[in-house]
């Protein structure tokens, strides 16, 4: 039998079978309902082949490959977890602990809000002298620049870290401190999309090349920054896909030398929020995994309740996250640890190829200032934003434990981490919502039609709908008559009240309830009726909840419906 079995061989199947097979397997659907269109533009096919894959990329793939293995600056992605202080004193103890508890690169915010000491400085020199840094400098004149000042002439080639800042950074003797920062952060909370990222990242690069003596000198300053969001692969194949970039990006000023170029990620705070924060905790274990995977050299896991008030265990707690993927996984030990996916190497090309041609078109247009004065590159990253809030806003999107499988017990910290206040978050419209429905909240209850199992699917929605905001409905008893039902509204004290059954119960229901609706309640009806609807609306019905409606919308005017209705 086992010989058998050894001896067996199955034939290779093509793409073309497998298509076929897919398509009886869909039952009527469209093939095309398999593939997922991405919000940079890019088609996500069911499968990918090598065959494909060497098509797409015209016989470049070993070049592809090879150049991003090549330009990398370190073997593994080090950890830079960021240190959150009040004091002086507290800051230098963050700094040692987290050295001593696995931090690779000391991560510091000048924006603190305690004066720089010289003593304070003095102490920094020297574990600046033994253990890499990254900083975020306001300007040129930025108090914590004078820790430079302690550090000796003998000790400076041995100072190694990254400087951030929207001033240029002179610092002479310092030859392994690199000031030169494309930081694609203020585009990322714009709303900006892989694409748009890399070409603005390549914008920058270009803006400092302009005032730079040649490449050689720009390239050994010169970093990117990104922001790595929870779009798993697309994160990976942006961080390859850079790479790819500068090298064409060197060639075009001139060098045919492979020149490394460091990329310094942190995890997103786009999708992070105030609502269920252990959620948190999953979308920064996700974007620290993708940003190891896409070859990234430095990456800030920032803590799940960063957007309030980290504390000393949340801190632990993301500086372990990356921690545990890089050791557990063993990616660290491997140079490109997603190359050779032919989904990954696909979707790395398909980004190389729109990124330059979008910055090909904005450098036309004049250049990285040019595009900021004229107000496109604005428009641009406004355009993807509003997109990415009506995703959300309208449940295309999930954010769980926010737009849905939202716990109204939830209780929002309001305090502000004032280093990412003004950040733009997907998730701050429903906090906004919540904090309102808090403090004038209305009474809301469900008139249920019918059994269980009959109002139950449009219940369970409409629950889940106000759950969003915080709120908790009340339900009525199973009601099984029209009389029973008009009963029910005329005595209740709710102030909101929405309808759920089966669509013929409703129609029989609803015109009856219109009739006695009582002035002070504003009346909704759970799901779409497209044909009564102009009727039931102009006999006093307030609207319609149904899937793929804009939360926000709906909630926001029913506050100002019922506020209407009361006066």
């Amino acid at each position: 039998m086992k010989n058998n079995m050894k001896e067996i061989e199955f034939s290779q199947a093509n793409y073309e079978q497998w298509q076929e097979s897919a398509v009886k397997a869909l039952k009527g659907k469209p093939f095309e309902s398999l593939i997922t269109k991405t919000i940079e533009g890019i088609s996500f096919e069911p499968i990918y082949t090598q065959d494909q894959l060497v098509e797409k990329l015209d016989g470049k793939l070993a070049e592809q490959v090879s150049t991003i293995r090549s330009l990398k600056t370190g073997e593994e992605c080090l950890a830079a977890q960021q240190t959150f202080a009040d004091s002086p004193e507290a800051l230098l103890q963050g700094v040692k602990e987290s050295l001593a508890k696995g931090n690779d690169i000391i991560n510091i915010d000048s924006r603190v809000n305690f004066a720089w000491d010289e003593q304070t400085l003095k102490e920094l020199s020297v574990i600046f002298t033994e253990n890499s840094f990254k900083l975020n400098i306001q300007n040129n004149q930025d108090a914590l620049l004078r820790v430079f000042n302690y550090i000796k002439e003998d000790q400076k080639e041995t100072v190694k870290g990254f400087i951030s800042s929207t001033d240029k950074i002179n610092l002479e003797g310092f030859h392994n401190v690199r000031t030169c920062n494309a930081n694609v952060l203020e585009a990322h909370y714009e709303g900006a999309h892989a694409v748009q990222e890399l070409a603005i990242a390549l914008l920058q690069a270009a803006y400092y090349m302009e005032t730079e003596r040649d490449i050689e000198s720009f390239v050994k300053k010169f970093f990117v920054t990104f922001a790595v969001d929870t779009q798993f692969f697309v994160e990976i194949a942006k961080l390859r896909a850079f790479r790819v970039l500068w090298k064409a990006f060197t060639s075009a000023y001139g060098t045919d030398k492979d020149v490394p170029v460091a990329i310094v990620t942190e995890t997103s705070l786009r999708s992070f929020s105030k609502l269920d924060v252990y959620v948190n905790l999953l979308r920064a274990g996700n974007e620290a995994f993708s940003a190891i995977l896409g070859g990234a050299d430095v990456c800030t896991v920032h803590p799940h309740d960063v957007l309030s008030a980290p504390d000393d265990k949340s801190i632990r707690i993301a500086r372990n996250v990356q921690l545990v993927v890089k050791e557990e996984t063993h990616v660290e030990h491997i140079i490109d640890p997603s190359g050779g996916s032919y989904f990954i190497e696909t979707l790395t090309a398909d980004l190389v190829k729109d990124a330059w041609a979008l910055f090909n078109e904005l450098q036309e247009a004049g250049g990285y200032n040019a595009v900021i004065t004229s107000g496109q590159l604005e428009a641009l990253l406004k355009e993807t934003m509003d997109q990415r809030m009506k995703e959300v806003e309208t449940r295309k999107k999930s954010l769980i434990g926010t737009n849905i499988y939202a716990n109204p017990a939830d209780e929002i910290d309001e305090r502000n981490n004032p280093l990412f206040a003004d950040y733009k978050r997907l998730a701050k419209p429903f906090e906004e919502l919540c904090l309102n429905y808090a403090k004038n909240q209305p009474k809301v209850a469900l008139l249920t039609i019918g059994q269980l199992k009959q109002f139950k699917p449009r219940a369970d929605f409409v629950s889940g709908f106000f759950a969003t905001a915080g709120i908790v409905p009340e339900k009525s008893p199973e009601i099984q008559t029209v009389d029973e039902a008009k009963d029910w509204l005329t005595a209740t004290d709710a102030k909101f009240v929405v309808v759920c059954g089966q669509d013929e119960a409703m129609k029989e229901y609803v015109p009856a309830l219109l009739e006695v609706k009582p002035a002070h309640i504003s009346l909704d009806v759970a799901g779409k009726f497209k044909e009564e609807q102009d009727e039931w609306i102009e006999a006093g019905l307030n609207g319609f909840i149904f899937a793929g409606q804009n939360i926000i919308e709906k909630l926001t005017s029913l506050t100002a419906n019922v506020k209407e209705v009361q006066r």
